[in-house]
């Protein structure tokens, strides 16, 4: 999962983003709210976690800035404000929950995991397709009742496949959502890694659940029971 931290303070910021990633997520950072927007408009994020007290565009500004130009990203708010009014206000804007600081690092990741939840229509923290399972709150990932153990890149890849399987995904769309932005490594990444996947997810099961789309990319979805090349 691909996370944007929106905050000016880079103490509490490096804080937040090295916790995430510790997790398993995605993170990079911005430092004002115009940063934020940039970063947003130029990549597809899963989140944005971000401060509304930030120079050039407070936090209110950016979410509404966002959609008004119909970008949907979930947004949470971090604020020092802890009225209601001021929660009212977050809301209606467009922002997706609001977390008043200081605040747990358990909360923060609770929340998370559940926006990000509504976002996808899903109504759990866990995912599934035929006899595949991913579990985002313990990153367990389990087939055929056995689990199987994964890196922290290739879980990265395998839960975004299932937060949108049955859905053609490009290579660069998956490389822009599982890769930081400033990932400098070689362009055949995403099908090096889907080859680990297969080999751990699809290689001793009949039914594959990895396919490729020729001069696309890959599509996670239920198959015919067939060895897949």
């Amino acid at each position: 999962m691909r996370i944007l931290i929106a905050e000016d303070d880079r103490d509490l910021n490096k804080i937040i983003s090295k916790k995430l990633r510790a997790e398993g997520f995605t993170v990079e950072s911005a430092y004002d709210g115009q940063e934020a927007l940039d970063h947003l408009r130029l990549l597809p994020y899963d989140l944005a976690v971000m401060d509304i007290m930030m120079p050039k565009s407070d936090g209110l500004e950016t979410v509404k800035h966002l959609r008004e130009e119909g970008n949907l990203t979930p947004v949470i708010l971090l604020t020092a404000k802890d009225t209601v009014q001021d929660k009212v206000n977050g809301l209606n804007i467009g922002a997706n929950d609001y977390i008043v600081k200081p605040f747990s690092f358990d909360e923060l990741i609770a929340r998370i995991h559940a926006v990000t939840r509504t976002a996808a229509g899903n109504p759990g923290n866990v995912y599934s397709l035929a006899d595949l399972t991913l579990d985002v709150k313990t990153h367990t990932v389990m087939r055929g009742g056995r689990e199987i153990s994964l890196t922290a890149r290739e879980y990265a890849l395998l839960e975004y496949l299932m937060r949108n399987r049955n859905q053609v995904l490009s290579r660069q769309k998956i490389e822009d959502n599982v890769w930081n932005f400033d990932y400098g490594g070689g362009t055949n990444i995403v099908d090096v890694y889907i080859k680990y996947l297969r080999k751990k997810i699809d290689e001793d099961f009949p039914v594959k659940l990895i396919h490729t789309v020729r001069g696309v990319g890959y599509i996670l979805k239920e198959g015919e029971q067939k060895k897949e090349k």
